[in-house]
Parts: C-alpha cells; sequence; structure tokens
C-alpha cells in the first residue's frame, strides 16, 4: 500500500481526497490519499516523513506552498520560477518540487471559461502560492497587463519583482482601496479571485473580496475557489451581467496533473469529476479551495 497525501492547515474544507481516491481505485493501484492537517510548527516533521520507501508523494495546499521549498531537495524550473509549489514527489527518498495549479488554472481558463489570455488586461486579487501560479499562466499565456492587489503589499511586491521578468505582459501592483480596484478594473476583460473570501466554513464565507458595485460586468470572472461551486463573488458577477467561472474545474486539472507525477498513469478525468461534483451536492458540501 502506497500512501499520498495533502498538506495544508487547515483542511476540513477539502475534497482532493475524494476525487484523487476515485482515481486511484477506478486504475486499481494499491494506494491511498489523505488528508494531512499540519501546523506551522511541524511541517518539516511531516515534509520528511513523505521520504518513507511507502510514500508516493504529496501536495501542498495553503499556506505552505512558497514555505515548503526550502524543505525539498529539487524544485522543478517551472515551480522554481513561479516561486510556489503545490505537488511533491518522492523519488527514491528525494523530495522533488512541482507546480500543476499553474496548467490547471491555464486549462480550466481556456477549456471551461474559452478565454485567449493574449492581450488581455487581468486583474488579480491575492498574491500567495496560488496568485503567483496564476500570474506566471497569464504571463506565458502573454497576457498585455496583469493588475495585482493584496492586503500584504510586500507579498505584491514579491510577486511582481519575481515573475515581472518572465514576459513582456506589464505586471503591476496597487493597494486594494476601493479607488485603486474602480482604475484597475476599468477596462479588464479578465478578474481572477486567488484569495479565500469567500470559501465555504471560513469566517469569510460570505464576504467579497472586493466591493459589488466594483464587479466589471463585461469581464470574464474567475473564482478559483471551488466551494461553494458559487461564492457570493460569483453570484454577485451574474447578477451584474458578467460571465462566471468556479474553481471546480482548477481543482481537478491540477489534481489530475499531480496523480501522472506520482503514478506515472493517465488520469482518469471523467472519473475525477465526477467524483468532485458529488462531493459538492448540497446534501454532501466539504469545500473550498486547494
Amino acid at each position: 500500500m502506497k500512501t499520498i497525501g495533502l498538506i495544508g492547515y487547515p483542511l476540513a474544507h477539502s475534497i482532493s481526497a475524494v476525487f484523487q481516491q476515485a482515481a486511484l481505485d477506478h486504475l486499481r493501484l494499491d494506494a491511498r490519499y489523505e488528508l494531512w492537517e499540519t501546523e506551522r510548527e511541524a511541517l518539516g516533521e511531516r515534509v520528511a516523513g513523505i521520504r518513507r520507501p511507502d510514500f508516493l508523494g504529496a501536495n501542498v495546499t495553503v499556506p505552505y506552498k512558497e514555505v515548503v521549498i526550502p524543505l525539498l531537495d529539487e524544485i522543478d524550473p517551472l515551480a522554481g520560477g513561479i516561486g510556489a509549489v503545490n505537488t511533491i514527489v518522492n523519488r527514491d527518498g528525494r523530495l522533488c518540487g512541482y507546480n500543476t495549479d499553474m496548467t490547471g488554472f491555464a486549462r480550466a481558463l481556456r477549456e471551461e471559461g474559452g478565454f485567449d489570455a493574449s492581450g488581455a488586461q487581468v486583474v488579480l486579487l491575492g498574491a500567495g502560492g496560488a496568485g503567483r501560479a496564476v500570474t506566471m499562466a497569464l504571463v506565458q499565456g502573454k497576457a498585455a497587463s496583469v493588475t495585482i492587489t493584496d492586503i500584504d503589499r510586500e507579498r505584491a511586491d514579491r510577486l511582481v519583482h519575481d515573475l515581472g521578468r518572465q514576459g513582456e505582459t506589464v505586471l503591476r501592483n496597487v493597494l486594494a482601496t476601493k479607488d485603486n480596484l474602480a482604475a484597475a478594473v476599468a477596462g479588464c476583460q479578465l478578474l481572477v479571485n486567488c484569495t479565500p473570501i469567500g470559501m465555504r466554513h471560513s469566517k469569510e464565507e460570505h464576504d467579497l473580496p472586493m466591493p459589488s458595485e466594483l464587479i466589471p460586468a463585461r469581464a470574464l470572472v474567475f473564482d478559483i475557489i471551488y466551494n461553494p461551486l458559487e461564492t457570493r463573488l460569483l453570484a454577485e458577477a451574474k447578477r451584474r451581467g458578467a460571465r462566471t467561472l468556479g474553481g471546480l474545474s482548477m481543482l481537478v486539472y491540477q489534481g489530475a496533473a499531480s496523480f501522472e507525477l506520482w503514478t506515472s498513469r493517465q488520469a482518469p478525468l471523467d472519473v475525477m469529476f465526477k467524483a468532485a461534483r458529488k462531493a459538492l451536492a448540497p446534501t454532501a458540501v466539504k469545500g473550498s479551495e486547494d
């Protein structure tokens, strides 16, 4: 029996174990996927345990996608460029870090959102690990500009500094004030929420990451939170006439890419989507953004 897990804190929200276990069982792989809720002081010990031969690896979610990097032996160049890791693979006791959030976001934006980022003006809310992956996807997709706002100005500064040399996309960060947001969203074609605001089971579940009157009515609003399936941001965006996209497809696509890194088998996407949607049915709601 092999083991894979999700490292984060808290984890009551997560449905990763549901759809990953469904994929493992469908392919008849002798492995289990667990949730490893880990406090900050126990992170080093938890990561070190993945070196054991019966562990295939792990996913990493908030708040550890950036701080886990020094604990690993190797970092994939893409993950290194992003500055965040969401997937760890155990290769004979050596831990290798990858980022599948970027490809998961790009695939969801293209296939589910029908959106081509090339030449687009984008506003990004949140500069954490997920925000870094999303920004890299937009840079590689040749977006014209990405305006980033975060309550932690230094974190946003670091993102712009680290990723601003990756391509021709203009990256800028602004303070999260109402006036700044109003100016940023004027004329944008894509708004992406990478904050946890709106996540089920959080104290901010019923909040908005920005004033409702500033939600751009002519843009695609992509909230990477997946539970609830329709966050308050998405509901308000629909009321304003905007197109919307929730985070479930990004979650499953990034999870499928992780699955393939651990198992060297093609991920059964239909099985994973079916299990994820079932887990988020009204009678079985469990969580939010991984």
